[in-house]
Parts: C-alpha cells; structure tokens; sequence
C-alpha cells in the first residue's frame, strides 16, 4: 500500500501544499490558499498606519491555510488519511512573532489589536534597519567572531533588529511577550502542540551557531541593558537540527486538515533551503536559486568559508554533514510585477488582453525578440534594497540608457537582465572566496514560467542552468522532510539523501549559455558592475540621501 506525505510551503502572499507519494515523488495533487490579509505595508486592518518600510502580516492567515489545503488534497485525490504518515512545512524568513507562553499571537489579543509591533514581521520588514546598523557597529567594536559567518554584517531582514525595534518602540509589546519565534517554528508549535526551535532559522537569522551557540550576555548588554538576557527571557527553546521529528498532529489539527492524528510532523523549515533535497542536490558546487519575488541562493559545502554579503553559513543548516551557505536578492518577481504595475502603457495592457495573454507574458514575448544589448539599457536590481553582496537596504533602483525611443519590452528586459547580474555577483563572491561553484538550479515561478529569463540567466552567469521538476519546489522539499520524519518503519525514510534521490524531481530541459550572447553580456555586466561599486560602497550615496529626504518627508505628513 503506498504511502504519502505533505507539504506546506509559505510564500509571502500564499500558502502551497502538495500530496506526495512516499518513493517516487509523485505530486498527487496541490492547492493554494491566497492570505486575505496578503502582506500589510500602509495599514493595520483596524485602520492603525503602518510607517515607512513596514511589511506585517496577520497569522491567522497561515492557520487558514492549513484549513483550506489539506482537506482539498484529500478531497480530490481519495487518499485515505491513515496512509498520510508525514507532513512537512517550510516558511519564508526571518519572518517572526511575538506569543504568548501557550503559543499565542499577541496581535490575537484585544489588548494589542492595533498595535503594529504585535504582528507578524515579514521578512521583507525593513524598519529596523537603523538596529541593524547598530549591531553591525558594536559587533565590530567589540571583535566579536560570529560576523564573519554572516559575510561581515546582518540585515534589517533579520530577527535581533527586529525584536529590538519592538523593544525600542514598543516596551509593552516585549514585556507582555513569552518568546518571540519564527513563523516557521510557530505554525509546527500549532500542528503538534510542542515549542521547537529549528536549526535552519536559528543559524542564518538568529546569530545561532551549532558549536558556539548564541552571542554572549555581554554583547546583548552592550546593545541595550535591557537586552542583557534576552536568549533566556524570550528565545530559552532548544534548537533541533533538521531531518527530526518536531511531533505529532494533535486531534484538534487533525479535525481542522482531515488527516490523521499522530502523524509525523518535521521540524520546520525555510522555503529556500528546503528545496535542495527537491531538486536532487546531494553535493558541494552546486547552487540553486529560488526565484520568487525575491531569490535566495543556497548551496553546499564541505568547509566552512568567509563569503562578503552572504546571509550565513551554517553547520548542517541545509542537510546533514555539510555546511550550507545561503545568498540572495530582495527584489525580483518583485521588480517586474512593480514595472507591470506602474509603468506599462493602456495600450500594452489592451493588446496583452487581446492575445489572451497576461502582461509579463506578454511583455517577454516582444523583450524576447531583443538581442542582448539591443536596448542600450542597463539596470540595478535594488528596488528593494540589496540583500548580497552589499548588504544595504537603503540602497534603491536605477535604469541608465534610457532615451525617447525606449519602449516598455526594452525596460522590462533590462530589470530581468538587472537580476541576472546580481546573482552573476554572488557567485563570483562565492568563486572569490574558495567556494566554487560549477551548476546553478532555479527553482520557483519564474523558472517554470519565463523562459526568456532563464536563457538570459545562463547567457549572463555563463553557466548551464537546470530547472527544478516541481512547480511547487519548497513543497516538495517540505514532503521529502515529512517522509524523513515518518521514518522508514512507518513507510517512509529514515535518511534525508536517500528520499531526496527517490522523491526529487528535474525536468529535462537545460539552458544552456549562448557563446555570442554571453560575450556581449560581459560588456554588459562590466558596465553594471562599476555602477554596483560607485553606488553600493559609497563613491555616491545619493540613493541613501534621496531615501533621507524622501522618509523625512512623509514622516511630516503624517
């Protein structure tokens, strides 16, 4: 009798779940819950304005996505629950929150219904930059070791600068919380009823190390006295590694999803890393990137090596026995759907509709007939903010070439081409610094939906580029760990290779470089590589001076 697993992936936007048969990796079926209260960026549903740079969410939202996915895979695929015996789940981060000891949103209660610091911040929250900054400098002035696993400096993105804005601007909020958790924690604390804390989040966005663990009292102390304890006060779980078993669906999950109380629920795990096993990587060299709105690179290592602006590098943090590097980019899907958006004529939009095509689709098509370099066009990929290797959300966007001629297809082009530099950037850094790599994966909707891009992406990076088998790759990834929890007695697996080798999935296809487009590229992307160092190291910071006047300006509006 076959057996299956779940997996339920957390977009910023979506919940993704798959049904998975245990062995081949078969998706049964899939579902998609969008978030009704999608990402929170001007205002609080009460009304309550949100300032600049804010990006909340609202947890019930990824409750709901449990109650409307998994009761759907089992209602069209006729699976018995009982043959379910794994469910696996992943989340885009740092994305945390503040609870309760029983678990517990804060924003649940009445008391903190309005009040912004009690939601969930999304990963893309970057109102805390200015605590980033501040634990950069007095992580430097004190020589503390554990930058140096992070590329050299954190990001707003992350968890300490976060809970520290809610300390700073909130103190009501920190001292009514028990523990401020990552969203991928919370949601297996609600599946199984048991607090765990995974090594995934913990080591690329909690300061966490498996040999050193945390950062000292000391350096707390010296951020803010009244930070002095906070692993204690608000962090006291223990981390567990990934692979384990977080737990078992309690019998109040269970009537909510229609599957079985008992069964296996992973520890849990981040959208991006947990798509390696998806798409059969078992080695060092070889870097996979989950393109979405924004685009996380992560790979395996066998040693552990200092990359400028990589977001961490962590033992064990992607699979067993190596050490994983992660990487990214803040702006991707993202930039395009902000060009389609804000920037494309009535009568593009008609003529896309007349085709029966949407705008992207359309737009590639005509961008597609350019010839690289065509446009006179090049672009930087930081509208919002730069996550690798400059680590600077204050950076912003920028399109140089442009003339009366310029037409939407030209522009849209260069923004994708913009993209394709920045991770070009990224792995020369990881080149640079004894990580090699030699393959490049991509993974999510963009890879599975623009071939244009993808062409661009090998032609630019001079690399062959495999696309992921799954439309829904951090699903699957999350079904092959619930496989892994189960355990091989239950039908399912007890080592995490093995399921990836027998569950994974490529497609056939393979773009490979074009030797004449990747010559010009490289004039091109000589071009967007001085703009990258004049304008992200401080040869003119006009972008964070424009950002200054532009924040100093809606704050006396408001």
């Amino acid at each position: 009798m076959a057996k299956y697993s779940v997996g339920i992936d957390y977009g910023s936007l979506s919940g993704r779940a798959v049904l998975v048969e245990i062995g081949t990796g078969r998706e049964l079926a899939s579902a998609v819950y969008d978030y009704p209260h999608a990402v929170m960026d001007e205002q609080l549903p009460d009304g309550t304005k949100l300032g600049v740079d804010w990006a909340l969410q609202d947890p019930q939202d990824y409750l709901d996505v449990l109650a409307h996915t998994v009761p759907v895979l089992l209602q069209e695929t006729g699976v018995d629950p009982v043959d379910v015996v794994g469910i696996g789940t992943d989340f885009t981060a740092c994305t945390v929150l503040p609870v309760k000891k029983d678990g517990t949103p804060l924003c649940f209660l009445p008391e903190f219904k309005n009040n912004p610091n009690a939601y969930v911040k999304l990963w893309k929250h970057h109102a805390a930059q200015d605590k980033a900054n501040h634990i950069n400098e007095i992580a430097a002035f004190m020589g503390e070791k554990w930058p140096a696993r992070y590329g050299g400096k954190i990001s707003s993105e992350w968890e300490f600068p976060k809970l520290w804005q809610i300390l700073d601007e909130a103190p009501e909020v920190y001292d009514a919380m028990d523990y401020f958790v990552e969203a991928a924690d919370w949601i297996i604390w609600q599946l199984t009823g048991v607090q765990t804390r995974n090594s995934c989040t913990a080591g690329y966005k909690g300061i966490w190390s498996k040999r050193e663990g945390y950062p000292s009292e000391a350096f707390f102390r010296a951020l803010d006295p009244r930070l002095e304890h906070v692993i204690a006060d608000k962090m006291s779980c223990p981390v567990t590694p990934l692979g384990r078993k977080a737990g078992e669906l309690t019998p109040a999950m269970a009537e909510i999803t229609g599957l079985k109380a008992g069964t296996a629920v992973a520890i849990g795990n981040v959208d991006a890393h947990v798509t390696i096993p998806a798409v059969k990587i078992d080695s060092e060299g070889k870097m996979l990137g989950i393109m979405g709105t924004s685009t996380c690179h992560v790979l395996l290592g066998k040693e552990e090596k200092t990359v400028p602006g990589m977001c961490g590098v962590v033992e064990d943090g992607i699979m067993p026995g190596f050490f994983g590097y992660e990487a990214g980019q803040s702006c991707v899907g993202d930039h395009f759907a902000w060009f389609v958006e804000n920037c494309v004529p009535a009568a593009y939009l008609e003529a896309a509709r007349k085709a029966g095509q949407d705008i992207q689709a359309y737009l590639s098509g005509l961008a597609s007939r350019l010839a690289p370099g065509e446009s006179g066009l090049v672009a930087l990929d930081w509208w919002n903010g730069n996550r690798s290797v400059l680590v600077d959300v204050d950076l912003t966007g920028l399109m140089l070439g442009m003339t009366l001629a310029t037409k939407p297809e030209e522009m849209y082009r260069a923004l994708v081409e913009a993209t394709a530099y920045g991770t070009r950037k990224i792995i020369e850094t990881f080149n640079r610094s004894g990580v090699p790599i030699h393959e490049f994966y991509a993974s999510g909707g963009i890879s599975q939906k623009n071939p244009m891009a993808m062409q661009i992406y090998a032609d630019v990076i001079n690399l062959p580029v495999r696309i992921a088998g799954s439309e829904q790759g951090p699903a699957l990834g999350s079904a092959i760990f619930g496989a892994v929890a189960a355990g091989k007695a239950a039908g399912g697996y007890d080592d995490v290779f093995q399921a990836a080798r027998d569950m994974g999935n490529l497609k056939d296809i393979v773009y490979t470089p074009n030797p004449q487009s990747a010559a010009v590229y490289d004039k091109l992307y000589a071009e967007y590589d001085l703009l990258h160092e004049y304008f992200g190291r401080g040869g003119n910071d006009a972008m964070k001076r424009l950002k200054a006047i532009r924040v100093a300006v809606k704050k006396a509006k408001q």
